[in-house]
């Protein structure tokens, strides 16, 4: 692809970096913005950088915040005794889009995969465990990509977490060795609500 501008090209380069974007659709954004007002594209780089910078994690769950806490964990119309463990952001977003779900949220940042070299110490583990020193939670529902890591990661949060909680997974609506977040909302949905208890998914 060639280019008469190095800055159209420096540009087109950058968009190009982002997740599923490739020359051409990073040419096409480039381009649009080309057509734009300045104060629109400056505000839309304003935007952007302000999220980078401001935007924090949620001291609680480990979500996407605004302030100290986010706007999950201080909705009070929200059950308070049930947390639903994530892998990441984007499964609180799924799980989100269903309307199907009232509680609140742990966000572990990823599964324990010892050959990825990700075990227990790199996971957002032991916040979760400090949260049943200071809330009372009767459930514990596991959303997590029914996978053999996210198996081994229930299997060891169970472990790691009080005895007496109730703990559900998600039903298996959601195939085995399929990602959560690309799981239609429908399914997901109907997931939550046939979750059952996780000692009976385990023996399967």
């Amino acid at each position: 692809m060639q280019f008469s501008s190095v800055l159209l090209e420096n540009a087109v380069n950058e968009f190009a970096r982002l997740p599923g974007i490739g020359k051409k659709t990073a040419l096409r954004l480039v381009l649009h913005l080309l057509k734009q007002e300045s104060s629109e594209v400056a505000h839309f780089s304003e935007v952007i950088s302000r999220m980078r910078s401001e935007t924090r994690f949620c001291k609680r769950c480990h979500n996407v915040a605004d302030t100290e806490l986010c706007s999950i964990c201080s909705n009070q119309m929200r059950r308070q005794d049930m947390i639903c463990v994530v892998e990441n952001l984007r499964d609180v977003i799924a799980i989100e889009s269903t309307q199907q779900y009232n509680g609140n949220y742990h966000v572990l940042g990823g599964v324990i995969s010892p050959l990825d070299g990700i075990g227990p110490n790199q996971l957002n583990i032991e916040t979760l465990v400090r949260r049943f020193e200071n809330e009372t939670v009767s459930e514990v529902i596991f959303a997590l990509s029914p996978t053999i890591q996210g198996d081994t990661t229930i299997y060891y949060l169970q472990k790691k977490l009080p005895a007496t909680i109730k703990f559900t997974t998600i039903a298996r609506g959601i195939a085995f060795g399929g990602e959560l977040e690309y799981a239609d909302e429908m399914t997901l949905a109907r997931s939550l609500q046939n979750r059952m208890p996780v000692d009976s998914y385990m023996s399967k």
